[in-house]
């Protein structure tokens, strides 16, 4: 179940909003609770369990770690710390059993099976929204260590946060310090559920009508034989494929903040239209934000952040990209654009980056944004020497004969031109210059014909992916 199916919007979501708001103050949490294992155990069955053992693990380390930090003696610091390590062992071995075995035994199968060994991988299943809640728990223990934030003593509410549908499968990486006070107490206001709504419609149209109208050209293009696309048609490929993402993902999390404000939660965001970015720098303070700042809190600064020497702060940057990489999926294309990035964020702390901030901006807009999408074709390809070949069809070295005007239909053009008009805050532009009322008439009348025409959509198509699922 997601949140651009039918089943969602017209049976799951009317029933638990109705169900919560019926229900007295106290039995909403385990209410929510009720419904978000529902949810994940739709999608997930049996492997629903791995959920449960997150949610009791981390609410014993929390209470654990604090009881001990209360102790005020070196010696409950350092079982506070043994603690500790023993949650991050718990959480970063069950996130790497599930989502890295194959990917290991299947490279060292490489150097065994050369020795004359067999070695097969097991394809373990990877649960949804693995790589989420496994940060998001992480977040909690080490907060609750650094003492951040207060362990949560009811295990029904600390269950209620790790599970919290709106946010549990596609993130964004909601820390439990963000929202400790409104796991507690949370009222819903008529203009908070109101501005939810609009959110998660907005949401809701960026999947549908943009990023599932774009998605069947760029499945096209990198499905196609390596020396099969003419440069135009790789180009097309790659733009779709940046718009695909950007609006799948931002959509997931404009859904999920808007169902947050219905239930009374105020999620941070999580985009700040990326695509504007004038260096790569500015592209990852406007990119997936709950996810490059948990990085920048828990292992950046950690690692001694921009305050080292230069060598040492470069070495950290791509220590942090690497396995930004490797969160993202068990395949070296993930690495190696997790590198790309970071490679290009050392480069924008040298000469080279003083070099992009005295360019015009329109040029460094054009560096950023080709930075950006010849990196999306690592993330896309399913093997490095795939992205290859794609970049070499992109300079015009594969000689193929599949054209754009062939990938190209009118549905995906106009979501192409959306897609490039929403990467931009025109709803910004258009909100200064005309009168209030004006625009929230206009904002209403749209949201509504969004909303029809994704329905519309979503009762005649079948194709409905959402990308970040898998990670």
């Amino acid at each position: 179940m997601v949140f651009s199916s039918v089943i969602f919007l017209f049976f799951f979501l009317p029933v638990v909003l109705t169900g919560y708001f019926l229900m007295k103050q106290e039995w909403r949490n385990p209410f929510l609770l009720a419904a978000s294992l529902f949810f994940y155990y739709w999608g997930e069955g049996k492997y629903a369990i791995v959920m449960a053992a997150y949610m009791v693990f981390n609410y014993y380390f929390g209470l654990r770690i604090e009881k001990c930090r209360e102790m005020s003696s070196p010696d409950g610091d350092t079982r506070a710390k043994s603690i500790l390590l023993l949650s991050l062992g718990f959480n970063l071995g069950m996130f790497i059993l599930f989502k890295y075995t194959d990917f290991i035994i299947e490279n060292l199968g490489y150097p065994l099976r050369f020795a004359g060994f067999s070695i097969s991988a097991p394809q373990v299943h990877l649960p949804i929204g693995i790589s989420f809640f496994t940060f998001q728990a992480l977040s909690y223990v080490i907060d609750v260590y650094r003492r951040d934030v207060k362990a949560q003593k009811s295990l029904i509410n600390f269950s209620m946060y790790k599970a919290l549908f709106p946010q549990l499968i596609a993130g964004p990486i909601v820390r439990y310090r963000d929202v400790a006070g409104q796991v507690e107490n949370r009222t819903v206001t008529v203009g908070g559920f109101y501005s939810g709504a609009e959110r998660f419609i907005t949401g809701l149209g960026k999947k549908v009508i943009i990023a599932n109208s774009v998605a069947s050209v760029a499945d096209m293009a990198f499905n196609a034989a390596p020396n099969g696309l003419s440069a135009g048609a790789a180009w097309l490929g790659a733009v779709c494929y940046a718009i695909q993402i950007y609006f799948d993902f931002s959509g997931y999390s404009d859904m999920a903040i808007g169902l947050g404000r219905m239930f009374g939660f105020d999620f941070l965001e999580n985009f700040n239209y990326p695509y504007i970015s004038s260096s790569i720098r500015e592209f990852w303070r406007r990119w997936h934000i709950s996810l490059s700042t948990w990085f920048r809190d828990y292992l950046y600064i950690p690692l001694g952040g921009g305050r080292a020497t230069p060598r040492r702060v470069y070495l950290n940057l791509i220590i942090v990209f690497l396995l930004c990489g490797l969160w993202h999926g068990a395949n070296w294309t993930f690495v190696i654009w997790g590198l790309w990035h970071g490679v290009f964020l050392v480069l924008e702390r040298t000469k080279f980056g003083a070099f992009i901030e005295r360019l015009p901006k329109p040029m460094a807009h054009i560096y950023a944004s080709m930075v950006v999408l010849a990196g999306w074709v690592f993330f896309r390809a399913e093997t490095p020497a795939a992205s290859a070949h794609y970049l070499a069809a992109m300079c015009g070295f594969s000689g193929g004969d599949i054209t754009a005007a062939e990938l190209l239909n009118p549905k995906a053009a106009a979501a192409i031109m959306a897609g490039i008009a929403g990467c931009m805050p025109v709803g910004r532009v258009l909100q200064s210059i005309g009168s209030h009322q004006a625009y929230a008439y206009a904002r209403t009348a749209m949201l509504f014909s969004v909303f029809m025409i994704s329905v519309i959509l979503l009762s005649g198509d079948t194709y409905n992916p959402f990308i970040y699922f898998r990670f």
